[in-house]
Order: C-alpha cells, then sequence, then structure tokens
C-alpha cells in the first residue's frame, strides 16, 4: 500500500498542535500552541484564517456551532470563531508556573477532557495537575494524577475506552469508560520507550487502532489490538506532534519547528502534511456541549 505526502500550505508553527477535522465545513483546524495562534484551512486551498488566542493553547475541539473549546493555562474557554469572541470557563486547582493545560478531545457525552503537563520536574519529584473531565455546566472532575506530560486522549468509536499517553515517562495507558463519563480500570496499553520517542498526539481509525505521532523520530505509527507497531509511516519532519483523521484515508499531522525544547531547521518543520492512502478512516469524532 502506497501512502502519499503532502505539505498543506505555507504556514510554519513553532509548535504545532491539535489538528482537527471539521466535516461539516471542510475544514482543517489546528493551532501554534506557542504563538496563541489558531488556524482554519481548506487543505485543497491551502490559505488559512488566523485567530488570536491567549499563549499558550494546549488544545482546541469542536463544540456546537462555530464555537471550539480551548485548553488555556489553567482553565478551559469557549471561542466562537464567527464573533472571534473568547468566554473563560472552569479553572484547575494548579497555577503553577511550570504546569499548564495541554492535550484535550471531547468525550461522547459532550465533556472535554484534558490533562496537564508539568515540566522542569525534579528528578523523583512527583507531576502536579492531573486529566480533568470538563461539562458545559462548570464542572470538572479528575480522573487521574501523575501525568507527567498529557497527550493524545481519544476514545474508542463506542467511547468505551479512553487512551492517554504520558510522553514524559514515554507510555500509553488505557482507560475503561462508565456512561457518565468516568474511568476505571487504568492498564499499560503502549510503551514506547525502545523506540527512542515519546509517543504525542493520538487517534483512533475506524477499525479501532490507535495511531499515534512519536515525536522525537519522525514518523506516525498505527498500532495493534495489544499495543504493538503494526505500520510505520516515516514523515518529512523530525518532530511531528498530533494527527486527526480526515475525508476518506487521510491523516492530517502537526509538528515542531521550535518548541523551546525541540527545534529543527528542516524545509517541512513547523507544517502541517496530509497522508493519503492510508486504506482506513477515522473513527467519529466528537463535538463538545459547549457553545
Amino acid at each position: 500500500m502506497s501512502t502519499r505526502i503532502e505539505v498543506i500550505g505555507r504556514h510554519r508553527a513553532q509548535l504545532g498542535e491539535s489538528p482537527v477535522w471539521d466535516g461539516s465545513s471542510g475544514r482543517l483546524l489546528w493551532i501554534d500552541s506557542r504563538a496563541g495562534r489558531l488556524f482554519e484551512a481548506d487543505p485543497d486551498q491551502g490559505d488559512s484564517i488566523e485567530h488570536a488566542l491567549p499563549a499558550p493553547v494546549g488544545s482546541v475541539a469542536l463544540a456546537q456551532g462555530p464555537a471550539l473549546v480551548v485548553a488555556l493555562k489553567d482553565r478551559v474557554a469557549v471561542y466562537d470563531r464567527a464573533q472571534r469572541r473568547l468566554t473563560p470557563g472552569a479553572a484547575i486547582e494548579v497555577t503553577h508556573p511550570d504546569v499548564r493545560l495541554n492535550d484535550g478531545k471531547a468525550d461522547p457525552e459532550g465533556a472535554f477532557v484534558a490533562g496537564t503537563m508539568h515540566i522542569n520536574r525534579a528528578p523523583g519529584a512527583a507531576a502536579l495537575g492531573g486529566l480533568y473531565r470538563f461539562t458545559r455546566d462548570g464542572g470538572v472532575t479528575v480522573l487521574d494524577r501523575g501525568i507527567g506530560v498529557t497527550n493524545g486522549p481519544c476514545f474508542g468509536a463506542d467511547g468505551a475506552a479512553l487512551y492517554v499517553a504520558d510522553s514524559a515517562a514515554r507510555v500509553i495507558w488505557r482507560y475503561r469508560r462508565t456512561a457518565a463519563g468516568e474511568v476505571t480500570d487504568k492498564t499499560l496499553f503502549a510503551d514506547l520507550t525502545a523506540e527512542g520517542s515519546a509517543p504525542d498526539g493520538a487517534a483512533v481509525d475506524a477499525e479501532g487502532h490507535l495511531w499515534t505521532a512519536l515525536v522525537h523520530k519522525g514518523e506516525v505509527v498505527r498500532l495493534s489490538a495489544t499495543g504493538a507497531i503494526e505500520r510505520r509511516v516515516i514523515l518529512p519532519m523530525r518532530h511531528p506532534t498530533s494527527l486527526a483523521f480526515g475525508a476518506g484515508d487521510t491523516l492530517f499531522v502537526t509538528s515542531i519547528s521550535d518548541s523551546g525544547r525541540l527545534r529543527s531547521d528542516e524545509p517541512a518543520a513547523g507544517a502541517v502534511v496530509r497522508l493519503r492512502g492510508l486504506g482506513v478512516g477515522g473513527a467519529p469524532v466528537f463535538r463538545a456541549g459547549f457553545g
């Protein structure tokens, strides 16, 4: 099976993250986390609409209508793309210069699940923050603690499983979900240490397999039901960050040019690329009930 890779548009992000495919409009959304920018574009046209958000931005998820849920440093917000209006929402209990909200996704019940990253920790120090579930009524529930760098939260098509990467530990966890959005039975799904890379953003395909970006290795990989790597795609950038399925069997991947910790100067660094010809599409992406 031949996979075709193409660079989308001309923009090069410092820290490209959180690609989201909006099937209703045929547009791709993504952010430059470090610069505080949101982009939306028709990938076949290339030109993008740019929005300013408070930096750093951890992630975005589709909400109702033109609204997005946005993970800011220590709280979520709702951003109306049509009105370019940001409405602050619930905050987490941690206020620390080295802790911020990072990756997040809408869950099957319409809540927003996002976790923190805690950088510059002393060896052996516990990670502050955790994995949180935000609801439209302002509720905040702690789902888990002790995650150093939360990335790639995503759900199986039936909503029964939640996958979350701890990039600091180079592992992916799998949780069982209840109908109320709670999590139980945390188990180790995959340990990527032997790959020499942390797992970063992730997405589930229509066959129930997890894809993740190897941020230190310039690859995206597909994991089997047992967490073993069964397929690799080598990318034209060294530091891919996150991914999202688009229409058909396409996959969009964001990347880094200068995150403050990782840097690369190759031509595609910081670009979004589109992979075509994967032979499998994505599982449904849920919308948050915000907006």
